[in-house]
């Protein structure tokens, strides 16, 4: 299968923000976010991740360190167009704007964790779900699939039946996969424990919105990051969203926390704010 690449790229000023979006999902979940960072003026970069897009089979056939590679590279990109790059990113792709600021100090000036998950550990996990830990061969992991649940991450009853109401679309916010294979899981896992042997090289500011009722990640995830991260974290808990706040009720403090949040790490640098009044349209990477 040819995979559709739907990355997004927005020219805006000098400084950037890398977006990655979550697990066997898409860049469509970020669209939204990245608009309203968009219409503050800064560059948008949201790539696709390796083996996304596609089948159960692409992803299957991917690890973590080609996620992370896909990020690299965008970071990579991005630079070469902005003086300070925020690295954010949902679920996943938390773990993966970690690992970027563990190892690019020079090229990242912070980073904005959006329902970070290093254990899937929300009230909609089911127990037996921990069973899987002791599952360490990708073969046999991806002989197990973790079926999307009601209510797939979104509060809002009206934008979820929207949603996946809609037919089918891969733009989307919700054109991920109907069922998370458990090599990707796994792939996951391995992910968060390169994050957690590097975190401590982590020390550039970060901001964390967590919903108190997500149902993918407990709150103990951003507990976790601030008390291991080493530099200034500014934590934000959200009272009426699920895990993919990018679309749920509360998305537009989303996008306001993370504007305010790029825009005093800008400040800090560089002496203020690095952005436009006016953004451009979205155009294919």
């Amino acid at each position: 299968m040819i995979i559709k690449d739907q990355s997004y790229y927005v020219a805006g000023g000098r400084t950037g923000v890398l977006l990655m979006h979550g697990l066997c999902a898409t860049p469509a979940e970020m669209r939204l976010l990245a608009n309203g960072l968009a219409h503050a003026g800064y560059t948008v970069y949201c790539p696709q991740l390796a083996g996304h897009g596609g089948t159960e089979a692409d992803i299957q056939q991917t690890t973590w360190q080609d996620w992370y590679a896909s990020a690299e590279e965008a970071l990579v990109r991005l630079r070469t167009e902005c003086d300070v790059v925020i690295v954010a990113g949902l679920s996943t792709g938390a773990m993966l704007a970690l690992l970027l600021a563990a190892r690019h100090a020079d090229k990242v000036q912070g980073t904005a964790l959006l329902a970070p998950t290093l254990w899937r550990n929300g009230w909609l996990v089911p127990w037996y779900a921990r069973l899987f830990r002791i599952i360490c061969s990708k073969p046999i992991a991806n002989l197990i699939g973790f079926t999307e649940l009601h209510p797939h991450g979104i509060k809002d009853e009206r934008i979820r039946d929207f949603i996946h109401n809609a037919p089918l679309n891969r733009d989307s916010p919700a054109a991920g996969l109907p069922s998370m294979p458990g090599g990707a899981v796994l792939e996951h896992r391995r992910l968060v424990k390169a994050v957690r042997t590097e975190i401590g090289n982590i020390r550039q500011p970060a901001m964390i919105i967590l919903p108190r009722e997500d149902d993918h990640a407990g709150l103990d995830n951003a507990w976790y990051l601030q008390r291991n991260l080493k530099g200034l974290v500014d934590a934000v808990v959200l009272d009426d969203s699920y895990h993919v706040g990018t679309v749920d009720r509360q998305r537009q403090r989303e996008v306001e926390r993370t504007a305010a949040f790029v825009a005093s790490v800008a400040k800090a640098i560089v002496g203020q704010p690095s952005a436009r009044v006016a953004a451009p349209a979205f155009k294919a990477a």
